[in-house]
């Protein structure tokens, strides 16, 4: 989790640049199974950027604190 979120994992996928998802999907694709990669991607996502893909840092704290 690290590496993809951290490390040289991270430099590959580049998050919070527009595509992130979807490069993150690529790379992960080739190690894990079809079945939980987007979830793995997700999970990732908010691990490096503080947020969901498709919303903004933050966004998902204001959304929580609505109760929404």
């Amino acid at each position: 989790m690290r590496y993809w979120a951290e490390g040289a994992g991270a430099a590959k996928i580049q998050w919070g640049v527009p595509g992130d998802f979807d490069r993150c999907v690529t790379e992960l694709s080739k190690h894990v199974g079809p079945g939980i990669v987007k979830g793995l991607c997700s999970n990732l996502h908010q691990r490096a950027t503080g947020a969901r893909p498709g919303h903004a840092p933050g966004e998902e704290a204001m959304r929580h604190a609505k109760g929404n």
